[in-house]
């Protein structure tokens, strides 16, 4: 008897909490709507892990390491996708994985989902993001593959956006990669590719007047060949005097030993003088 009461509790309890779980799932769901509605964005994403815990589920988990994502929380966005590469993974998770891990200076973790989107999806957007990354990692030759693609593939009504200045503003994607070659080229030969990589800036720039970065990045290429020119000069100047003070102290030397065989000249002449009387 104790037994079978055992077990009709057991299951009366099993029950109540099957019952709790649903109540609390329609309950988190209509939260769930509700702060969409209020475009209340933390209570969305309370929600969301209250549903995750209550019915996991990898699409809503995808879509709440997004939402943290898109509030610049991409700590808590990896956390909740994780950063491995699984085959299985979503376009919007290896999206998630890419822009969070890059966006928290993970090159070489971004590299990888940046790599798998391109494998699912290339485009001109993800290969310039390739490029930047691969030229700061010092791959330049696979920088170069990246720009190749994104220039045959741009056409004019694709654009990048640009934030270093106050007023955020587009260039055509063709003068963007067109400044990542000249990134490159710069990149391949600081000391001798200067003149090179502003000629390929300038073509960015005839593409995009109002390209401010390009500018910035002539600029300094200038700056920098000013400063590798009066350098050069300097070492030219201190090659002269170190050749004006070696001729001089050689010059010296000769009037030395002008002087010394003179010398030796005169007294042997006063020797033969001396034997003479």
């Amino acid at each position: 008897m104790k037994k079978l009461l055992g077990f009709v509790f057991f299951i009366l309890a099993a029950d109540s909490i099957s019952q709790t779980n649903q109540d609390l799932l329609v309950h988190y769901k209509k939260y769930y709507k509700q702060m969409q509605s209020q475009a209340d964005i933390q209570g969305v994403i309370n929600a969301l892990t209250h549903l995750n815990v209550l019915e996991p589920s990898q699409a809503r988990k995808d879509t709440l390491a997004t939402l943290y994502m898109n509030e610049g929380r991409h700590v808590e966005a990896l956390n909740t996708i994780g950063i491995e590469k699984n085959e299985s993974d979503s376009d919007l998770a290896v999206q998630v994985k890419a822009f969070s891990l890059k966006a928290i200076n993970d090159i070489d973790q971004a590299l990888i989902h940046y790599e798998e989107l391109f494998k699912r999806k290339p485009n001109p957007f993800i290969a310039y993001e390739l490029a930047e990354m691969k030229i700061r990692t010092g791959d330049l030759m696979g920088a170069t593959r990246n720009i190749t693609f994104g220039i045959a593939n741009s056409d004019g009504e694709i654009v990048r956006n640009y934030y270093e200045t106050q007023q955020p503003y587009s260039v055509p994607m063709k003068a963007a990669f067109t400044y990542l070659k000249g990134l490159v080229k710069i990149n391949e030969d600081r000391e001798n590719n200067i003149d090179a990589a502003i000629s390929i800036l300038n073509d960015a720039l005839a593409i995009a007047p109002n390209f401010n970065l390009a500018k910035i990045s002539i600029d300094a290429l200038n700056a920098q060949r000013d400063i590798d020119h009066e350098r050069h000069e300097g070492e030219l100047r201190e090659q002269r005097e170190e050749v004006t003070k070696r001729d001089e102290q050689i010059a010296h030397l000769k009037e030395e030993r002008s002087f010394e065989a003179e010398r030796t000249r005169t007294l042997e002449e006063e020797l033969k003088l001396l034997q003479q009387r």
